[in-house]
């Protein structure tokens, strides 16, 4: 079993993460996908809390298809998580998948200072897809410049995000990130 690791705040999860959900799968780069929502983040971004925004990509995952599940261990940890520690975990519990850390190009700047960086490369043969603003990444296609941040950003404004989100996840959104 092969299975990509697509990790992140999803905060919200949008469609872009869709897009990258659905090419992993037609192209035949995975058996699944795992949506693997942050529970406590390294970079100590604020985000919504883990379970409302575990349901947001339950729900995402539903619209997609079948390949694509939410892989929840996060939740498991209070302390800060690193990709490697959590990627090594679900190695110890799937001894039969062969996992593969999904990043897109706007993470190759830092990666060198991810946790157990070298690890992560020789061990979880990572999967870069192209961002906007990034240099291209070879035979891997660039996806639509679609961020949380700015989604947020447009909700609080009032503005409709309803082509940035997939609409089962705008069926659960309600008070997100609109001003108090």
């Amino acid at each position: 079993m092969r299975i990509a690791v697509l990790g992140g705040s999803f905060n919200p999860p949008h469609v872009g993460h869709a897009l990258i959900c659905a090419w992993l799968h037609w192209t035949d780069q995975c058996d699944e996908v795992w949506l693997l929502p942050v529970h406590v983040h390294a970079f100590g971004k604020e985000v919504e809390p883990f379970e409302r925004r575990a349901s947001w990509c339950r729900a995402m995952a539903s619209q997609i298809g079948g390949f694509v599940r939410v892989c929840e261990v996060e939740s498991e940890r209070e302390e800060t998580s690193y990709t490697a520690d959590t990627l090594d975990l679900l190695s110890e519990r799937h001894p039969e998948a062969r996992f593969r850390l999904v990043v897109g190009a706007d993470a190759l700047p830092t990666f060198h200072k991810w946790h157990r960086f070298e690890e992560l490369q020789s061990q979880y043969d990572p999967l870069v897809v192209g961002r906007p603003g990034y240099p291209p990444v070879p035979g891997m296609p660039t996806f639509p410049e679609i961020s949380s941040t700015d989604i947020r950003a447009r909700i609080a404004r009032g503005e409709d995000v309803s082509t940035l989100v997939p609409s089962s996840v705008m069926a659960l959104l309600g008070d997100a990130y609109r001003p108090h």
